[in-house]
């Protein structure tokens, strides 16, 4: 098949009205032909606007035939079962993060997706951010030497006006903090770096808000094959993101303008051993819709999609972990 993958945007809230609004500049690669949403008032207009067909049911997605994979904007304990359901229909996946809770849940939709030859795309877009994309290749060639520590920290205050039974705050859907909110995504770079997590700490505080999964979290994590990450987010202080990753032959710190709703560019600071620091900006980047368009060429059979099935059981590991770390306040070993 050639042409534009057709997708079904499932979940229409804020992030599912994100990626309805970026793919606009995708048309040779994808296209919205349809969208799910309970609340299907709330988005009845944008989509005849947009002249996407709406409905309530899930169902009506699989049960398209024009419908070739499903986005997934979903809460998170919902993705086990509509990614199942959606191989049941011989549908692509991408679903946003995290891909599951637990990391049972994480190998058996990785497995459902492989062996039914299926693409399984995940909402990391953080890694397709220029300068995340340059660190990456440099840690992959060896120049950055070998990989010692990471500091990372994405934090915001979006959340403090949610009202407080919205299922982004709720105990079965985001437990510590903001660590399925923004952490993951530094979770997701770290494993990435550095593979497989052996153990993690993790502290979660409320501090200054009344959210009530704490409105701070912190995890150290040691990995299997040597190094740490320090991965720190926020939901209750201004946006701030920040990516550090020091090895031996470098160093290189990138830091977000403004977050990837609205992306505006990146300060990346750097310097190579026996080389001065070096500061430099990059420019504006959508890498929302450049992870979505990587999933679609992996469906028409090009490059295949960047986010290993490794990759993706790794971190849920590691964050069903901290998990547990953040309930006990001991140190946890990732299964």
């Amino acid at each position: 098949m050639s042409g534009p993958v057709k997708i079904a945007l499932v979940g229409m809230g804020w992030w599912g009205q994100k990626m309805l609004a970026v793919l606009q500049a995708a048309p040779d690669d994808i296209r919205v032909v349809r969208a799910v949403e309970p609340n299907i008032d709330t988005v009845r207009d944008l989509c005849a606007a947009r002249g996407v067909a709406l409905s309530a049911d899930y169902a009506d997605a699989l049960n398209d035939p024009e419908v070739e994979a499903v986005v997934l904007a979903t809460p998170h304990s919902m993705h086990t079962a509509q990614i199942a359901a959606a191989v049941a229909a011989g549908k692509h996946v991408f679903c946003e993060k995290p891909l599951a809770l637990t990391k049972a849940e994480a190998e058996r939709s990785v497995e459902l997706c492989r062996a039914a030859g299926l693409v399984l795309g995940m909402g990391h877009e953080r890694r397709f951010e220029p300068p995340v994309a340059e660190m990456l290749a440099m840690a992959d060639a060896g120049t950055l030497g070998r990989i010692h520590q990471i500091e990372a920290n994405f934090s915001h205050d979006k959340f403090l006006s949610l009202p407080r039974d919205n299922w982004r705050l709720k105990a079965d859907q985001a437990p510590a903090g903001g660590m399925t909110a923004t952490g993951i995504h530094l979770l997701d770079l770290s494993v990435r770096l550095l593979g497989a997590a052996e153990s993690v700490l993790c502290i979660c505080q409320q501090l200054s808000s009344d959210l009530p999964q704490g409105d701070t979290v912190a995890a150290f994590v040691k990995f299997k094959g040597g190094g740490t990450s320090y991965v720190s987010a926020s939901l209750a202080n201004p946006f701030m993101s920040r990516f550090t990753v020091y090895g031996a032959k470098g160093w290189i710190d990138i830091r977000d303008k403004a977050h990837v709703e609205a992306p505006d560019g990146w300060i990346v600071t750097s310097a190579m051993a026996g080389g001065p620091i070096i500061t430099r900006e990059i420019g504006k980047a959508e890498p929302v819709k450049d992870n979505l368009v990587a999933f679609a060429r992996a469906v028409r059979g090009g490059a295949a999609y960047p986010v290993t099935s490794e990759h993706l059981v790794n971190n849920i590991a590691l964050l069903e972990a901290v998990f547990r770390s953040a309930s006990s306040g001991r140190i946890e070993t990732v299964a």
